[in-house]
This record gives C-alpha cells, sequence and structure tokens, in this order.
C-alpha cells in the first residue's frame, strides 16, 4: 500500500537532514501543563495538544527513516498529580489507542514498556491487542512508555534473574550487564542514541536511565506543543555534529 503523505513527507525532508541519523530516539514529552498556563487554560487541554503533537513527530520519525522512536508518556511518579488531570491522560491515551489504524498501516511495531498492571483494563487490554497486531511489523518501532519509571524497569529486571538464581537456573556470580538488558522492556529495542527534552529542563526524570548510558542528551526550551518537525530537524543536525566515541579516542 502506497502512502503519499510520507513520499509528500520524505521530498521536504531528504536534502535537509545530515546522513548520520540517530537509530533510537527517545523523547520526554515535557511542558505539556505550563503550554496550556500560559494560555489561561486548564492542564487537559495542554495534553490534547501534546498528543498532536506526538502524533505528528511520530509521522514524521516513520517518514524520515527513525528505526526506533519512544516517548515518555506517563511515569510512576504521574500517579501524584491531581485526579482529574489522570482522568484525562487516561481517557486522550484511551481515545488514541482506538486511532491507531494508521500506525498498522504503516507497518510500524507497536510496543508498551512499564508496569501495565495499575492501569485501566480496557486501556491494558488495548495494549496488549495493539502488540499482537504489530508484532510482525519492521518499518518503525513505536515504543511507548506508560506507568514506566526506569529505577523500577532495573528493579523488575533484577527480580526476574534473582528469581532465576533461587531456581538453580543461573549463578548470580555470573550475571552480566548483557543478562540484565535481556531482562528489561527494552529488551529487543538497541540502547538510546538521542534523548531528547523540550521544555527548559535538564534531566532525565528516571526515563530509559540503562538505555541511555551513552545516548547524546539535546535540550531546548519550547515546550512540547510547540516542538514541530522543524525543530526536530535542529537536534538531528547537533546530533550529528558531535563525536561519539564511547569510552575509546
Amino acid at each position: 500500500m502506497a502512502f503519499p503523505f510520507l513520499k509528500k513527507d520524505m521530498a521536504k525532508t531528504e536534502k535537509s537532514l545530515p546522513e548520520n541519523l540517530p537509530q533510537h530516539i527517545a523523547f520526554i514529552m515535557d511542558g505539556n501543563g505550563r503550554w496550556a498556563k500560559k494560555r489561561n487554560m486548564p492542564r487537559k487541554f495542554g495534553h490534547r495538544e501534546g498528543a498532536k503533537t506526538f502524533h505528528d513527530i511520530t509521522r514524521y520519525c516513520r517518514s524520515i527513516g527513525i528505526k526506533n522512536a519512544s516517548f515518555y508518556v506517563f511515569s510512576t511518579e504521574n500517579w501524584r498529580r491531581p485526579q482529574e488531570e489522570i482522568d484525562a491522560i487516561m481517557n486522550l491515551l484511551w481515545e488514541y489507542l482506538n486511532d491507531c489504524d494508521e500506525y498498522l498501516e504503516q507497518e510500524v511495531r507497536m510496543i508498551f514498556i512499564g508496569d501495565k498492571s495499575r492501569l485501566p483494563e480496557r486501556i491494558r487490554n488495548r495494549m496488549i491487542e495493539l502488540e499482537e497486531d504489530s508484532k510482525k511489523y519492521d518499518k518503525m518501532n513505536l515504543i511507548l512508555a506508560i506507568n514506566y519509571g526506569g529505577r523500577d524497569e532495573i528493579a523488575y529486571a533484577a527480580r526476574q534473574l534473582a528469581q532465576k538464581a533461587v531456581n538453580g537456573e543461573i549463578d548470580p556470580l555470573s550475571i552480566t550487564e548483557e543478562m540484565i538488558g535481556e531482562h528489561l522492556y527494552t529488551k529487543e529495542i538497541p540502547d538510546v542514541d538521542l534523548m531528547i527534552r523540550p521544555s527548559g529542563e535538564l534531566r532525565l526524570s528516571n526515563f530509559l536511565i540503562w538505555q541511555c548510558a551513552y545516548a547524546e542528551y539535546y535540550f531546548t526550551d519550547v515546550l512540547w506543543p510547540d516542538f514541530a518537525r522543524s525543530e526536530l530537524d535542529k537536534a538531528l543536525w547537533d546530533y550529528a555534529g558531535r563525536g561519539r566515541r564511547f569510552g575509546g579516542v
């Protein structure tokens, strides 16, 4: 099946992007609430506008050949927010999950990382369904972190390895970094090359902390709802100009 908008996107960008694109970009979608506050609107309005940006950026990543794109949707700490805001985010997430046909048509594999157990049942079941329906696709991995925390993920991997040690399946002294990686939520996904955080904050906020060990970080004051494709282009050019030695010379 042909996708005209993909050809259009590629035509507009193929001459303006660097050759060495990252294989895995992670996005911390920050600034929705502040974006709304600046306009005297409720925070949930900012989340809805941020969702529009998310949809456009995912399409753009697919069109320019990014193989893995991760998005911080809802953290383990976000449960501390007002219940009204949590409900608005969950309702928005439900709407999004029921409007994913475009990704399936584009042969995008959808992967959800995080602890699904605390999520509403209808959302949990829909996530499982989408993962199953898209598992054969390989054009791009779209990784959505929902009820996710980096430390929680490492603890999850440690519990699995500890149980194997108790069962006599492995020797605790034989545990390696590679073995830990194989028990993370992202076990099938390469480590992050480029981490992007808008909104002016200069921290990871517990997002993919293991996978970002050698990532390049890009921070911008632009709030997420205003993070246009041109902003991603800036990040890609900045990434292309950096030297990545991974501890070497």
